[in-house]
């Protein structure tokens, strides 16, 4: 997919320029016949400019074109990323409230055992997603994104479980005529990393939700609403290959309690390279989305 971002210094395209991944210029970008997709991208994750590689990367992969305006909360201060980067690259909410958008990617958070009335940006967040459903043609929400949005529009709970769910799981598709599952293999595998889940047996017995692929250990992985307006990834399906090695790591160094994550390192080693396991069924997910539920029904003028 040509993606072209609205700021050409972005630190992160010469990381996806390097990887030998297609992302236009301006000149070359309205030089085509076509209106290229609005994607934004709330970023709520403390690392941000992995996420927007992570993400880049993601959305690589169709040949559709994609114009990415990375957006931030302003009621929460990011520790992790500098004042100067967020005010060179990343708008606000006000600033784009009056606009619309073909696609919306809500991600994770690591304020997961709060509860999200706690949360200092709530609020924030809160008007984002009723924004997202007169404003946005699809909304895809990530991890703790997932969980708040499932808890804003249906009304469904997290609970916190006994340990980390962090790893590598196994997830069978259960809904395979569902064009977001398109191309996918009956098992797959996909990353977790979150210290909260939600209720299985709430979400089944809502019938405005469809679960689309579930593992046994790890619970429902992706929900669909509204004909796929919303949609509900449980994890971290953009997560590079030495993410969980940088996170477990850190929490070791923390001296946090942290088990190693499962399904990952080859025979257990933490000193052996982790296999990419999951990065084609990634990439299948977000070009599905992309096509099925973004590009085929947006309107062309926005």
């Amino acid at each position: 997919m040509p993606i072209k971002v609205q700021n050409s210094d972005l630190p992160a395209k010469q990381v996806i320029l390097n990887e030998n991944i297609f992302i236009m210029d301006e000149k070359r970008a309205i030089s085509q016949d076509i209106r290229p997709l609005q994607i934004a991208i709330l970023n709520l994750m403390p690392l941000k400019e992995d996420t927007e590689i992570q993400l880049l990367r993601a959305l690589s992969n169709t040949p559709l074109q994609v114009d990415v305006t990375f957006l931030y909360v302003e009621t929460h201060v990011s520790k992790n990323t500098p004042a100067s980067h967020l005010n060179r690259f990343y708008s606000t909410f006000r600033e784009v409230e009056d606009q619309r958008f073909d696609g919306l990617i809500i991600t994770g958070a690591p304020v997961e055992q709060m509860e999200f009335e706690e949360v200092g940006y709530w609020q924030e967040l809160k008007d984002i997603m009723a924004w997202s459903d007169r404003n946005v043609t699809s909304t895809m929400h990530l991890c703790w994104g997932a969980q708040a949005g499932l808890y804003y529009h249906y009304g469904i709970q997290k609970h916190p479980l006994p340990e980390k769910m962090f790893g590598i799981y196994e997830h069978r598709v259960l809904k395979r005529k569902t064009p977001l599952v398109r191309g996918f293999d009956d098992v797959f595998l996909a990353p977790h990393s979150r210290h909260t889940g939600v209720d299985d047996a709430a979400i089944d017995a809502d019938e405005r939700l469809t679960v689309l692929a579930r593992s046994e250990t790890a619970g429902v992985f992706i929900i669909m609403a509204e004909e796929g307006k919303r949609i509900f990834v449980m994890g971290h399906p953009e997560y590079d290959r030495l993410t969980l090695d940088q996170e477990y790591r850190r929490d070791l160094a923390k001296g946090l309690p942290i088990q190693m994550p499962y399904n990952y390192y080859p025979h257990d080693d933490i000193n052996e390279r982790p296999l990419l396991t999951w990065r084609a069924h990634a990439n299948t997910l977000y070009t599905n989305w992309l096509n099925y539920y973004v590009y085929q029904v947006t309107p062309y003028v926005l």
